[in-house]
């Protein structure tokens, strides 16, 4: 049997330039986005000037623009601005670093205007940005200490007053690659900004009122300079100039931590008191819940307790907090942590934790993170009544997983989601409805004889019945069900951004 071929720089080579072009051209042809990369590195031949040419007219356009880009022209849309910061970061950085420099910050100035543009939900197009903002730290360490030092300027007449938050990423990108002079430079200006501004918005601050000051941002720049510099103390010290429900406590205590300064450290990680416990809503299986501030002051303070020399009270720590967020990463810590063959037992002390635990969500979390998929199944089965078919977009995958290890909990979890479908009479979803049906068909003869089976719950005909005598009348279901009319079940669309939920 011949090998798959594979797809690598070696081995499009060796298809010969005839053969590569023929390709190019054919995919150019039809690609716009990638016609304009083609074209760029095709301008690329003839000197930074010529490429440059290409992305300022394009540049140009984008800053001209005011038409709404719709939802069926978002993908292109998208193509064709990641195909622009590409021959930025690519053809002109190749060319001219200070030049690419220039542009990439002028394409990230037009953020605001392109996000009034279109409806980002899914955060595609901020992805794209952050690509644009990501390319400007290796083009800045390629840049000359004059070219470097004249980016100020630029950054601060581009996106001074820029309240999307970019100009302090944009920041943190580029000082590490600034001269000690610039860096200084940059500082002094940013600090007189902030008290200028601070004078102006006292009125604003007496009123006790909520609004956005750009001295935030500024703030975290110089924050970034001092880091560069490798002043952590003045770091601490612009820390402290924030209001402390705004001081990121944390993450000075971990720059504490890292200088070996942690002592100092204990103090920052517990000032505010303990984090709340919250997670990303979501029950897929991956380990969400060490996003959870509990959990990450948790893990941090636990570090520093060990650091210095408290390796009791570090275990302590992460057994309490693992008790309240069942959060996997507390778990992996505490284990290792222990001496050789310890381990077992005190996983096995965890799992009846949270086997006993009062949320089953968080219950069923943990394990299906673990994994333990057979420990998951007994909690979905124990907790029947807790599922909702309100969860429509996490249970689903839960019920595919474990339809194989336990049938009885995925019929369980396809119960709950058929039930709510039917009882709202979302018609829309009939298509969802009917699926979940036909997997609880083929799941229903294992599901039945299941050892864990309770005896309160309806066997499969038992469901079935019922479902005819309460919703019998809901044709549009009962026809897709029997095949009478077919409906291509709506795919759900989902936000980039997480919803949080505190537990």
């Amino acid at each position: 049997m011949a090998r798959k071929p594979s797809l690598s720089l070696e081995s499009l080579e060796a298809l010969g330039a005839p053969r590569l072009g023929a390709l190019v051209a054919e995919e150019a042809s039809g690609n716009a986005a990638f016609k304009r990369r083609v074209m760029a590195a095709l301008a690329g031949q003839s000197g930074a000037g010529a490429v440059a040419k290409l992305i300022d007219r394009r540049l140009a356009g984008l800053a001209r623009a005011r038409a709404f880009v719709d939802w069926d022209k978002e993908r292109a849309f998208r193509d064709d601005l990641s195909a622009l910061v590409s021959s930025i970061a690519t053809e002109l950085a190749a060319a001219d670093p200070a030049m690419a420099a220039d542009r990439l910050l002028r394409f990230i100035a037009t953020h605001e205007r392109v996000f009034e543009r279109i409806d980002d939900s899914s955060g595609r197009i901020q992805d794209v940005y952050a690509d644009a903002i990501d390319a400007l730290g290796p083009v800045a360490a390629r840049m000359s200490s004059a070219e470097a030092s004249g980016l100020l300027a630029q950054i601060m007449t581009a996106l001074g007053e820029s309240e999307h938050g970019y100009l302090s990423k944009v920041a943190n990108q580029v000082t590490p690659h600034l001269p000690p002079a610039a860096r200084a430079e940059w500082d002094a200006d940013l600090a007189a900004r902030i008290a200028e501004r601070h004078a102006a918005e006292t009125g604003k601050r007496a009123s006790g009122g909520l609004f956005y000051s750009m001295t935030d941002q500024w703030r975290r720049m110089r924050q970034a300079l001092a880091r560069a510099g490798g002043d952590l103390d003045q770091v601490i010290a612009l820390e402290r100039e924030k209001p402390e429900a705004s001081r990121d406590s944390l993450g000075i205590a971990a720059q504490l931590l890292a200088a070996g300064r942690a002592a100092e450290a204990l103090d920052w990680v517990r000032a505010g008191g303990t984090r709340r416990h919250s997670v990303l809503m979501g029950l897929d299986g991956e380990d969400e819940t060490d996003a959870s501030p509990a959990v990450q002051q948790a893990l941090l303070e636990a570090e520093i307790l060990t650091a210095l020399g408290q390796v009791e009270a570090a275990q302590a720590l992460r057994w309490q907090r693992l008790s309240e967020t069942l959060a996997p990463e507390l778990l992996r810590a505490h284990l290792k942590a222990l001496p050789d063959f310890d381990d077992i037992e005190a996983e096995q002390a965890a799992f009846a934790l949270a086997l006993d635990h009062a949320d089953p969500i968080a219950a069923l979390r943990f394990f299906l993170a673990w994994p333990r998929d057979d420990l998951a199944a007994r909690i979905v089965v124990r907790h029947r009544a807790a599922w909702s078919g309100s969860d429509w977009h996490i249970l689903p995958p839960i019920a595919d997983r474990l339809q194989h290890e336990s049938p009885l909990a995925a019929t369980i979890l396809y119960r709950a989601l058929l039930d709510d479908i039917l009882a709202r009479a979302r018609s829309k979803a009939y298509g969802h409805a009917a699926k979940y049906l036909a997997a609880l068909d083929r799941l229903a003869a294992d599901s039945d004889t299941a050892d864990d089976r309770p005896a309160d719950l309806p066997s499969h005909a038992q469901y079935r019945e019922g479902l005819r005598a309460t919703h019998g009348r809901k044709s549009g279901f009962w026809a897709l069900v029997e095949g009478r009319v077919t409906r291509e079940a709506p795919v759900p669309r989902s936000g980039r951004r997480p919803n949080w939920s505190a537990q």
